[in-house]
C-alpha cells in the first residue's frame, strides 16, 4: 500500500469513529398528551413527569387489557385520577372478590361487637348436627379460606366450577345453602383454597348474628342497614351498592358495586388501620389481623391478599419484588384492584378487564406506578 495512502485510510477510520460515538442513543419518548398530564395533580408525591406517563402507559399500551379507572392516592390525598373513554368519577364499578375484603371488614365489626367469635367453630345450623365433621370448622379457618370444603375455583369447563354454579346455575336463589352444603375434602386449617363460596357463608353467618328473622327481605335490610350505618356512611362511600340473592344473603364474595374513589377511600381506611378523620370505624387489631399471613398461605390473610414473597416458582396475584412486604390488596376478576402500602402511604386503585394473560402484564405496569413511591 503506498504511504500517501495510509493517512487517507487512517482519516476516514477516525472519521467513522467519531460518527459512531455521535450517534443516537436511545429514541426519545414523545411528548405526553394533555390527558396525560392533567390526570396528575399539583404536588402528587412522586415525579410528575413519570408519574404521568407510567399512568398512561397502563391507559395505552397494548396487550393490557382495558383500564377504566385509576386513582392514586399519596397522604390521604389524590396524587392521580384518570378515567378510560365512557367512565368517569360517578360511575359505580363492580368489585368481584374485591367484595370479600369489604366482607372480612363486617365480620370482624361483628365480632369486635361480641356477636360472633373468631375462634370458635362458625355457626352455621347444618353443620352442628350430631357427627358432621364440619362443625369443627372455625371462623378464623373460613375468613383464612382453609376451611377444607369441596370446591373448585374458575374450573374449566367454567359451568363445572363450583363458583359459577353457586352463582349463576343451581345455587343462585340461595348461595349460602349451596355453599354449605359442600362436605370436606380435607381437614379444617390444613390447606389454602381460595373459594368464593366460603365468603358466602360468612355473608349468610353476618345477616344471622344480625336477625333472627329468616325472611330475605329482613336479612338483606340487616345487612344493608349494618354496612350502611357502620361502614358506608362513616367512610363517605355514598356510591356503594351490595347485591343480594334471593335468599336475602349479601353476595359477599363478587358484588358490591362502588366508584373508583370510594373504593380508594377503603383502601385508605385499611391503610390508616381502621381510622377514618379520627374515627376508628373497624378495630385497629382488627385490620392488623387481616393482614397476617394464613398459616397455610404467607399471600394471604383474612379474606385479604398480602405482598409476601412465595416459594419460587408459585404464582403471585401482587408483586413482592418490586413493592414493600407489608403491602396488602382487595383483588377482583379481570384486574380490580384496592393497593395499599403503609410504608409508602399509596392506595392505588386500578379498575378494568384485563384477561389472565393481560394482567400479568399490567400488574408489571401497576408496580411501575407504584415503584415511583419511596418507602418510608
Amino acid at each position: 500500500m503506498p504511504m500517501r495512502t495510509r493517512p487517507l485510510i487512517a482519516l476516514a477510520l477516525a472519521a467513522t469513529s467519531l460518527a459512531a460515538c455521535g450517534s443516537p442513543g436511545p429514541a426519545e419518548e414523545p411528548p405526553l398528551s394533555e390527558e396525560a398530564l392533567a390526570a396528575v395533580k399539583a404536588d402528587p408525591g412522586a415525579p410528575t413527569q413519570a408519574l404521568a406517563r407510567e399512568i398512561d402507559h397502563l391507559f395505552t399500551l397494548d396487550d393490557l387489557g382495558e383500564t377504566r379507572a385509576l386513582v392514586v392516592l399519596h397522604g390521604g390525598e389524590i396524587a392521580a385520577e384518570r378515567y378510560g373513554e365512557g367512565y368517569g368519577p360517578q360511575t359505580r364499578f363492580v368489585s368481584w372478590s374485591m367484595a370479600k375484603t369489604v366482607t372480612a371488614v363486617m365480620i370482624g365489626m361483628l365480632v369486635a361487637d361480641g356477636k360472633l367469635r373468631l375462634d370458635a367453630p362458625a355457626p352455621v345450623p347444618r353443620w352442628q348436627r350430631p357427627g358432621d365433621p364440619r362443625a369443627d370448622i372455625t371462623l378464623r379457618q373460613l375468613l383464612q379460606m382453609s376451611a377444607g370444603l369441596e370446591h373448585t375455583e374458575a374450573g374449566d369447563p367454567p359451568y363445572e366450577s363450583s363458583e359459577v354454579r353457586m352463582l349463576f346455575l343451581d345455587g343462585r336463589d340461595d348461595m349460602a345453602d349451596y355453599a354449605t352444603a359442600q362436605p370436606l375434602e380435607a381437614e379444617p386449617g390444613a390447606k389454602f383454597e381460595y373459594s368464593s363460596n366460603t365468603t358466602v357463608i360468612l355473608a349468610d353467618i353476618a345477616a344471622r348474628a344480625l336477625t333472627d328473622n329468616p325472611s330475605p327481605e329482613a336479612r338483606r335490610k340487616a345487612v344493608a342497614d349494618y354496612l350502611d350505618a357502620r361502614l358506608f356512611t362513616p367512610l363517605g362511600m355514598s356510591s356503594a351498592v351490595p347485591e343480594f340473592d334471593r335468599a336475602g344473603t349479601l353476595i359477599g364474595g363478587s358484588l358490591i358495586h362502588a366508584n373508583a374513589r370510594d373504593w380508594a377511600k377503603f383502601g385508605e381506611m385499611l391503610r390508616n388501620k381502621g381510622s377514618v378523620k379520627g374515627e376508628q370505624l373497624v378495630p385497629r387489631a382488627w385490620v392488623e389481623e387481616m393482614v397476617e399471613s394464613s398459616p397455610t398461605a404467607p399471600h394471604y390473610g383474612l379474606q385479604t391478599w398480602l405482598n409476601r414473597p412465595l416459594p419460587e416458582g408459585e404464582q403471585h396475584p401482587l408483586f413482592p419484588s418490586r413493592a414493600p412486604h407489608s403491602a396488602f390488596a382487595a383483588i377482583g376478576h379481570m384486574g380490580q384492584f384496592v393497593f395499599v402500602s403503609p410504608s409508602q402511604k399509596l392506595t392505588v386503585v386500578r379498575l378494568g378487564h384485563s384477561n389472565a394473560e393481560e394482567r400479568r402484564a399490567m400488574l408489571q405496569q401497576l408496580a411501575d406506578i407504584i415503584e415511583l413511591y419511596p418507602a418510608s
